[in-house]
């Protein structure tokens, strides 16, 4: 007996020592080859789909991923698929990664050596780093967002652009281990940005609708996040493509805050 409550004891904790990492797609083709090669090395790749009509289940297959379907009609956001996916996950140890970012080995290494450790925090921040107009944006770094934590302590709200909810002790990754980051492949044209402007405010409104806004937080706001950004941040060490993107994240908040008030006239 003592045997074999050794065995049990001792795959209980190989268990603790391994990472799932959890991707959500939807017609993520684009960047999914790169982002799983990227992860082949971890114990696990769950891809949650919300029923894509492209070729990422194929590709997902190839790689030899779990698979599992999200009904995408219910929600316009992926928060839901997230919360669903990670408590499907084989670990405890969850890694979330979007389909167009990618995981630097330096990463994956630093990963499997902090949750070997008695003091290991049960969430992370990882920096990020994002591009625009073919180039590195200085100002959006660290773009800290909280992607590893232990399951059995996370919840992530249904609200789009939320931050995972971890209960116990969270910490940041240095941002000066600039190897550590994530890699944003997304480099989004202008277009695009605009087109997730209009969807992400929409979806924002939702949960903002009941904001007393007008004209000061018409001004306001736009204007602090554009200083923040280009003067505070220094996005204007990113030349002509750091004022461009420093104005769009602006324009993005007078979008939000125009629809807002819009809402609230409309229902006088």
């Amino acid at each position: 007996m003592a045997f074999y409550s050794l065995i049990r004891i001792f795959a209980n904790m190989n268990e603790k020592n391994k990472i799932s990492v959890v991707i959500n797609t939807y017609n993520a083709e684009q960047h999914l080859e790169q982002v799983l090669e990227a992860v082949k090395d971890f114990d696990e790749i769950l891809i949650c789909d919300m029923e894509s009509t492209d070729h990422t289940l194929d590709i997902a297959q190839k790689h030899g991923c779990r698979i599992l379907t999200f009904e995408r009609k219910q929600y316009n956001i992926v928060e839901p698929a997230r919360e669903y996916a990670i408590h499907e996950a084989q670990n405890e140890w969850v890694l979330v990664v979007d389909a167009d970012e990618i995981v630097t080995s330096e990463l994956k290494d630093f990963l499997y050596d902090i949750i070997q450790k008695d003091n290991c925090p049960d969430g992370l921040f990882i920096p990020r780093k994002n591009f625009f107009m073919g180039r590195f944006m200085r100002y959006f770094y660290p773009d800290y967002i909280l992607r590893f934590f232990r399951k059995s302590k996370t919840h992530w709200p249904a609200i789009i652009h939320s931050t995972p909810q971890i209960a116990g002790k969270t910490e940041k990754i240095p941002s000066n281990e600039e190897q550590l980051a994530f890699i944003h492949l997304a480099n989004d044209d202008i277009e695009r940005i605009v087109n997730k402007t209009n969807q992400y405010t929409d979806n924002e409104l939702k949960h903002r609708q009941d904001k007393n806004y007008g004209l000061r937080a018409l001004i306001i706001r736009p204007l602090w996040r554009f200083i923040r950004n280009y003067f505070l941040k220094c996005g204007f060490r990113d030349g002509i493509p750091g004022f461009i993107r420093a104005t769009l994240d602006a324009f993005y908040q007078f979008v939000l805050v125009a629809k807002i008030i819009e809402k609230r006239y409309q229902n006088k």
